[in-house]
């Protein structure tokens, strides 16, 4: 090539050399294959490819050093129980849990979510045996608080009761006498659910009812209940 770049400088004269030197330049980059520089030859190793494989072994272990962390460190739940006054079991009268009849609430559950109660003792006749739903329950839990409170007689024992509840971290520990004679009496019958048991239950929470017991259901209540499910009177 450069033997030919010569003999054309040597013999070529006009006005065309110069086109034909500039061509014949751009062949001698072509075959010359466009010198990128690198050289090729026996000799010379070829550039090594880098792998783009990710090694995830690293990532293994840092998983299980968190799973260990947050088992160790994490607070289990531990299992909440409710409190629940339940009836002495005695056969001796004398020893009852008693209420007076004036504060008492007897709530009754039955099928369909039905809630039956009365005030103070069940008459014979059930002319104060009533029928409410969840909906309705809890303003008559309310409105028989409210009357309790509202016929209280201060006595001795009042001011016992005040000092326990300050002591016992109560905020209203100054009105803790005025509703000592409230007491709901819950009685589930044999078709009530669960779920109606736990939902009285948290009203007693909601209405702050201190005293309150679950006890069975008596055979003439479980009459009431009866009658008034098969005449469609319950609640649903």
């Amino acid at each position: 090539m450069l033997r030919q770049v010569r003999n054309f400088i040597e013999k070529g004269k006009g006005p065309n050399n110069f086109f034909n030197f500039n061509k014949l330049f751009i062949m001698a980059q072509i075959e010359g294959g466009g010198d990128s520089g690198h050289k090729k030859g026996p000799g010379v190793k070829k550039a090594k490819k880098l792998s783009t494989r990710v090694d995830m072994t690293p990532m293994v272990d840092l998983g299980f050093l968190l799973i260990t962390f947050f088992i160790f460190t994490t607070t289990m739940s531990s299992p909440k129980a409710m409190g629940l006054n339940m009836p002495k079991d005695t056969k001796n009268q004398d020893e009852l849990n008693k209420a007076k009849q004036s504060g008492a609430l007897t709530i009754m559950l039955g099928k369909n979510n039905a809630v039956y109660y009365y005030e103070g003792q069940l008459e014979p006749d059930g002319s104060n045996f009533k029928t409410a739903t969840f909906a309705t329950i809890r303003d008559e839990i309310i409105k028989k608080k409210a009357d309790v409170i509202k016929n209280h007689v201060h006595d001795a024992n009042c001011e016992k009761l005040k000092e326990d509840a300050k002591k016992a971290g109560d905020p209203n520990w100054e009105t803790a006498d005025l509703d000592r004679d409230f007491v709901v009496v819950i009685k589930p019958d044999p078709d009530a659910t669960y779920r109606n048991t736990v939902d009285i239950l948290d009203e007693m929470t909601i209405n702050n009812v201190k005293r309150f017991a679950m006890v069975n259901i008596e055979q003439a209540e479980q009459q009431f209940i009866t009658a008034t499910e098969g005449g469609g009177g319950a609640a649903k």
